[in-house]
């Protein structure tokens, strides 16, 4: 019999799965998972019908026992992999040293969850052309860690509080949180425009749909006859004004601090276009020929900043307030409209 109890699972099942049934004991980062996720992940290249083909079959084991699709895994359990064919072929390691990139960025760090302040240009996770995202350098950066996964995301040129789970169970609780509005995100944002109440609710209906080259875009339903599939999300937000700015040559412009009531995709970007106050810096609902004229007073980027999360922590519940600075490039812009 071989029993693989390996932080890679997949790595060693890939030498046997051809020849023998494989046994692999779940560890804290497989704990709670639902049985056909755990297959689908561990055995890489093998067509997911095979997977839920042998779950049927019986051929798949826990503790000895037939179990379903469904099956959610615990600690200690022992699973019994039948002999598959596999592509899954391993890869050298790499020997050269990674370069760290987020060290200075982490603002809370303990057994069940690390919170990067992630500066802007940096994409959460790979795909669409980039190869690394935040999630996947952190990996590399840490290949002795079980379990690295995004409990939420932010958009490539929005910084601020990003939280990644160390834990399945620190996770499943977050995301609990999140589904519960049990916690508190608060952004920093800088609009076109004089903002001119104190405290103002937003509630508006978003509807995502695809560009002709597969970019993906949002916009406000204004025709509720129009929405025959119903795919439409409520969205809410409230906005407080923090300071108005008045530039002699760039006009007025508005600080504001958002409190997200959901979390819709672009949800702050497409509620404030429709508004009629753009995010500086917006370049896919802003302004561009004013982006390009701020540009030449030094905002190279959009002025969206995750400043602030509450929430209780997912293993202790003791209350946590996650705080990241507002990033050195947009102080120095405000400083700017003061000024000048």
């Amino acid at each position: 019999m071989n029993t693989i109890t390996t932080q890679n699972p997949s790595k060693q099942l890939s030498k046997v799965s051809a020849l023998a049934a494989a046994f692999l004991t779940v560890d804290e980062a497989s704990e709670g998972q639902r049985i056909d996720n755990y297959l689908t992940k561990i055995l890489k290249g093998v067509p997911k019908s095979h997977v839920y083909r042998i779950l049927r079959s019986g051929e798949v084991r826990v503790n000895k026992k037939r179990i379903g699709a469904d099956f959610r895994l615990s600690l200690g359990d022992v699973v019994r992999i039948p002999p598959t064919k596999s592509n899954v072929i391993d890869k050298p390691e790499i020997s050269a040293a990674i370069t760290a990139k987020f060290t200075n960025c982490i603002i809370f760090e303990d057994e069940a969850m690390l919170v990067l302040d992630k500066p802007a240009g940096y994409a959460v996770h790979g795909g669409s052309g980039i190869d690394l995202g935040v999630i996947e350098q952190i990996r590399l950066e840490r290949p002795k860690a079980k379990f690295l996964e995004l409990v939420h995301r932010l958009d490539r040129e929005t910084s601020g509080v990003l939280m990644i789970a160390k834990k399945r169970s620190a996770l499943v609780a977050l995301h609990e949180a999140i589904r519960n509005n049990q916690t508190d995100k608060r952004y920093s944002v800088l609009v076109r425009g004089e903002w001119t109440d104190a405290k103002k609710r937003v509630v508006l209906d978003l509807q995502r749909y695809l560009l002709p080259n597969g970019e993906r875009r949002v916009n406000v339903v204004t025709d509720i006859s129009k929405d025959k599939y119903n795919e439409r999300q409520s969205s809410e937000t409230l906005f407080r004004l923090v300071k108005n700015y008045h530039h002699a040559t760039l006009g007025p412009f508005s600080l504001l601090e958002a409190q997200l009531v959901t979390g819709r995709t672009h949800q702050l970007r497409v509620q404030l276009a429709h508004l009629g106050f753009v995010i500086v810096g917006d370049d896919k609902y802003g302004d561009f020929a004013l982006n390009k004229t701020l540009q030449k007073h030094g905002l190279k980027r959009m002025f969206l900043d995750s400043a602030i999360t509450k929430l209780k922590h997912p293993i202790t519940q003791a209350r946590l307030e996650l705080n990241a600075p507002l990033p050195a490039e947009l102080a120095t812009f405000l400083q700017k409209l003061e000024k000048e």
